[in-house]
Order: structure tokens, then sequence, then C-alpha cells
């Protein structure tokens, strides 16, 4: 008899079905018990001009759930100087928080935003698809809260899983963040470039946390375009201010 195989645990976003209602935000930070004005998740908007339903020209919204992207080539287990960030077997980039040092290096490192201090335990922390829930066999806090089946997860190794049935159907239109940044992300997407432009992806900083003032409806206009570069950032205060 064959062993069963361990899980290798894959994740999918469907952008196609995303409304925007950030439950799945909502959710993490009270799972994990997120400071405010910290994420692990975090879901951006972006308008822009495209073609609607009849085919016209019009100002569409788009909406892009990001989290950590459990990286192949992570570059924040790279950058730890103390060696706390690990790569599991089963796919998840994980942090020792026991010897976390608090250096940063880990986020200055990340391409996606994805990981902060907390400023109560004083440790790096990030997303990690909700370890505690999945050794319960439970599923991810924001998969189960999304209202609009946006997360495909599960284990890559069971064909019968929704990640690996959500691969199968939509092998060819999934996609990844920043690819670019050559980090191989576990994570993979539905309908970037096409649902969601890629343009979106400049919102995603790059060396820091997510920044709770791009939810501010009122001060996208003042975004820059290079906001999340390693450069860019908010412009914060008045109009005047350069």
């Amino acid at each position: 008899m064959t062993p069963e195989k361990s899980p290798h645990w894959g994740l999918a976003i469907d952008t196609e079905r995303c409304i925007g209602c950030h439950a799945c935000s909502v959710a993490c930070k009270v799972e994990n018990s997120v400071y405010l004005g910290m994420f692990r998740t975090k879901v951006y908007y972006h308008d822009f001009h495209g073609k609607n339903a009849a085919g016209k020209d019009a100002l569409r919204r788009a909406f892009l759930p990001t989290l950590c992207m459990q990286c192949e080539d992570a570059p924040c287990l790279k950058a730890c100087p103390t060696e706390s960030i690990s790569r599991a077997p089963d796919g998840i980039v994980r942090i020792d928080v026991d010897k976390c040092d608090r250096s940063r290096d880990c986020i200055a490192a990340c391409p996606y935003g994805a990981i902060h201090i907390d400023p109560v335990a004083q440790v790096a922390d990030k997303c990690d698809f909700c370890s505690h829930r999945l050794d319960a066999g439970m599923q991810p806090a924001c998969v189960e809260a999304c209202p609009a089946d946006v997360f495909a997860f599960g284990d890559l190794n069971d064909p019968g899983s929704a990640i690996s049935r959500f691969n199968a159907k939509h092998k060819a239109d999934l996609a990844v963040l920043k690819p670019q940044e050559h980090t191989r992300p576990a994570v993979h997407y539905r309908g970037i470039g096409t649902v969601v432009p890629r343009a979106v992806e400049n919102k995603l900083p790059k060396g820091r946390n997510h920044d709770p003032f791009t939810y501010e409806i009122d001060t996208w206009a003042d975004l820059r375009a290079d906001y999340g570069t390693a450069v860019g950032n908010a412009k914060h205060g008045t109009k005047g201010d350069k």
C-alpha cells in the first residue's frame, strides 16, 4: 500500500468574482489578532477606463485581494539574518517567532507588502494560510468568510480539492503578481491583465507593509503612479505638498 502524501497547500484567486467587500481582510484581522493599521490580507481598488458589458467605453472598478504569496524563492527567507523564516514541505512560508529579532530585513525584501512587525508581540508577522486552522481541519479564515467564492484553496496533491479543480479548469488563464521580481509566487490569480489591469500592481508596496491610507476613496486621486515601488510614497497633507 502506498502511503498517503502529506498535503501541499495551494491558493488561487478569481478576480472576476471579487466584489471588493473586504470580508477576507476583516476575517483575517479577527482570526489572527492583526493590529489596527497592519495587514496580513488587503483588498485594493483600482479605477480604470475599459469596456463595459455592452462593449462601450466606461469607467470601471477592479478589486485585487492580496496576501503573502508563499513564494518558492522567497526573498524574505533569504534576507532574514536569524533564519527564522522557512518554507515547509507543505508549501507555506512561516516565521518562527522565537528566533525573530525584529531586524525588519524581511519587510524590506518583500515585493508584496506582506510582512509587518506586530507592535504588541514585537515580532514579524504575515499570512501563513491560518496554519492553526489547517491543523484543526479548517480552511483559512479569508477562504471561509468570502461570500463570492473568490478563493480556491486546498491540497494540490489531491486532484479532487478545490484548488486542483480550479487549476485544471483555468490553468491557461492563471498568472502571478509582479513576475519581474522572479520570486515564483505560489499564489496564482485569474483575471490579471484582463479583469484587473496590471497597473494595479503599482499599488502594492515594496519594502513595507500595506498602508491604510490607500483605503480612503477621497485620496485615490492623490496616489502617485509609483506608490507601490520602493521609492514611491503616498502624498499626505495638503495638495501643495510634494
